[in-house]
């Protein structure tokens, strides 16, 4: 095994929030290239695509557990009031009908799990029905060492098809908005975790 993985400069969009003003900045990922592939979704046309970066204080494992539970997603997305498996043990291939809680624009969704990488900590989805309006949904989640290996960083992207009467940055900001909100979420959990194994 190479001592050296080769690197690529991904560009991602991160979605900050500075006084209530949500701006779109550029960041360039150094990825390893066999990671960087999966965030290489091409949208097509009426699609839009995009991705968030999340650092987070918790080691890749502690965060990596949270994530590659295909079957409790409300462990850290809230908007996620209960999951049921319907097809599958969690193993690719393996359906779930999410139920979001009120007040958003849906009430269910079915997911597949197209991916699930333990040793490169991949894990994406796809919508393959629901009564919601992200049609043709695609995520894919990676995790990362930090610099001095002590955190993780989270690259979320997606491709999604752009509603009828919706702009693609009317899609992109409430997708954005979604994928921000959870990986906040799992960056709080997973600290906390650490923080509670620290004290024992």
């Amino acid at each position: 095994m190479p001592s050296q993985i080769p690197k690529s400069s991904f560009q991602l969009h991160r979605i900050t929030t500075t006084t209530n003003k949500q701006t779109q900045q550029s960041c360039t990922i150094p990825l390893p290239e066999n990671v960087a592939r999966y965030h290489a979704q091409s949208a097509g046309p009426n699609q839009c695509r995009s991705s968030v970066v999340q650092t987070i204080y918790a080691p890749v494992s502690t965060v990596w557990s949270v994530v590659r539970r295909f079957d409790n997603p409300q462990a850290y997305k809230h908007f996620v009031k209960s999951c049921n498996v319907i097809v599958g043990d969690g193993d690719v291939g393996t359906l779930r009908e999410i139920h979001v809680v009120s007040g958003l624009p849906a009430a269910r969704s079915t997911e597949r799990l197209e991916i699930l990488d333990d040793e490169r900590h991949v894990l994406s989805f796809s919508v393959v029905g629901g009564d919601h309006r992200l049609a043709n949904y695609r995520s894919v989640t990676t995790l990362h060492p930090t610099a001095n290996g002590l955190g993780t960083v989270v690259v979320e992207s997606y491709v999604v098809d752009i509603p009828s009467g919706n702009t693609t940055e009317d899609t992109c900001v409430f997708v954005d908005t979604i994928v921000r909100c959870n990986l906040q979420s799992l960056a709080q959990i997973a600290e906390n975790t650490v923080k509670r194994n620290r004290s024992l």
